[in-house]
């Protein structure tokens, strides 16, 4: 038996069923550097998945191991927020000017599931309502309030919530009932719905909308830019508050601006932010308006929030993001990646669509008349990228969709190596 398979024994020995993995025979990855990581087995990979966007840097990233190890040799990886942090202070002060939100402040979690369900806390107990608006297809943590958000069935563990959410259409084009229509009439069609859910479905006093500006789990989902400044017209007009759900967007990611919130020209009240913040560390967060932060009256702390481990790598990170222009990077890189993406998709009938922005990028797979899913063809199209040393995702309401995230510091000739095996499994996947 080799590594991976008596591993994969006594994982699902002690694990439960319920914790998904990827592949056939899954793999144990146990070093990396730059882009490439390199399993129990021997094996090299090139990454276009980051440990789910989260791995933002890449692999032993010097700046970032030395803010650790300094952490580290301190003695001191954790205090909880009862004292004092240096580097949790100095983080918020970044992210606060970052925002763009008047008088902003920051609290600190430990991953999206809780950012958003931090929140929700602010925007019910501002607001005094336990009504929420959602958008369908999209996903926001597996716990049991952010389930309540969650417009996405395959990952609703549970009917019964905490909040009653009403769901409006989102920007999922590819299924919607506008997909026909140009962007400016798809937008109309999506805010007259939002108005008819909350004249209809709501008693009007709607705490808060919550909405990723590109729907990660969903896919990679990407609305027309100005969707949401749109939207956000509506909810002006009756008081509720607007959470971008930024876990997947934040940092730079999708090439064109810092927040993916930005391309639809609006500031938004609160934002929720984890991912590839730590470059593998554990942390989350919410920032937000002084106004709707401290709109909490309880007593609270966070035991391992923004504990000084995380905080001192993700400092690191995030000066990392800046002093080398990776918003740019991501701009110019996911660009050339999406060009090679959609001349793969001339030869390839079965993408039936190509999507996303910078290198947050997502391909879909289907029949090419019907649009009927193949989710098949997307664990044919994994085995294949494995098989090649390529690691890519999956997503999608059927799970026929192929995501794309590489680290923001991919390289122009990986890009290339990564397309070359991305056409190379299409065309075995689909002869087959």
């Amino acid at each position: 038996m080799g590594e991976h398979a008596e591993l994969l024994t006594r994982h699902k020995a002690v694990l439960p069923s319920w914790v998904g993995l990827y592949y056939d025979e899954p793999i144990e990855i146990v070093s990396g550097d730059g882009r490439h990581v390199v399993d129990a087995e021997g094996n090299r990979y090139l990454d276009f998945f980051a440990g789910i966007l989260t791995n933002m840097l890449g692999y032993q990233i010097p700046e970032v191991n030395e803010a650790i190890k300094h952490q580290i040799d301190s003695g001191v990886v954790h205090t909880s927020t009862l004292y004092l942090i240096r580097k949790q202070i100095e983080l918020a002060e970044q992210i606060a000017d970052l925002s763009g939100i008047p008088d902003a402040k920051v609290f600190f979690v430990n991953s999206g599931t809780e950012a958003n369900e931090a929140a929700m806390l602010l925007t019910t107990q501002k607001r005094r309502s336990n009504q929420l608006l959602a958008l369908r297809n999209s996903y926001h943590g597996r716990s049991f309030g952010a389930m309540s958000v969650t417009g996405n069935r395959g990952w609703s563990a549970s009917s019964l919530t905490p909040v009653t959410t009403r769901y409006v259409h989102a920007g999922y084009r590819l299924r919607s009932p506008f997909k026909d229509l140009p962007d400016d009439e798809f937008i109309a069609a999506c805010v007259a719905d939002l108005r008819d859910v909350i004249q209809t479905q709501t008693s009007g006093d709607v705490a808060a909308m919550i909405a990723e500006p590109i729907q990660g789990v969903g896919g990679f989902a990407t609305p027309p830019d100005g969707f949401f400044r749109a939207m956000k017209e509506v909810l002006d007009e009756y008081g509720i508050l607007f959470v971008s759900d930024e876990v997947q967007t934040g940092w730079g990611r999708t090439g064109e601006h810092f927040w993916g919130i930005e391309a639809h020209g609006v500031v938004p009240d609160a934002m929720t932010f984890a991912k590839g913040l730590g470059n593998g560390l554990a942390i989350g967060g919410v920032v937000a308006g002084a106004d709707l932060m401290d709109s909490v009256t309880a007593q609270s702390i966070t035991t391992f929030g923004g504990n000084p481990l995380s905080t001192a790598a993700a400092k690191a990170t995030l000066d990392y993001v800046i002093d080398n222009d990776l918003q740019a990077h991501a701009h110019k890189t996911g660009a050339m990646l999406m060009d090679g993406l959609r001349r793969i998709a001339e030869e390839i009938p079965q993408v039936i669509d190509v999507r996303g922005k910078g290198l947050m990028l997502a391909f879909e797979l289907g029949a090419p008349q019907t649009l009927d899913p193949d989710a098949g063809m997307a664990s044919k199209v994994m085995e294949q990228t494995k098989r090649r040393g390529l690691l890519v995702g999956k997503g999608g309401l059927h799970g026929n969709v192929i995501r794309m995230a590489p680290p923001m510091t991919l390289s122009e000739d990986e890009v290339e190596e990564g397309l070359g095996i991305l056409a190379e499994s299409l065309a075995d996947s689909c002869a087959t």
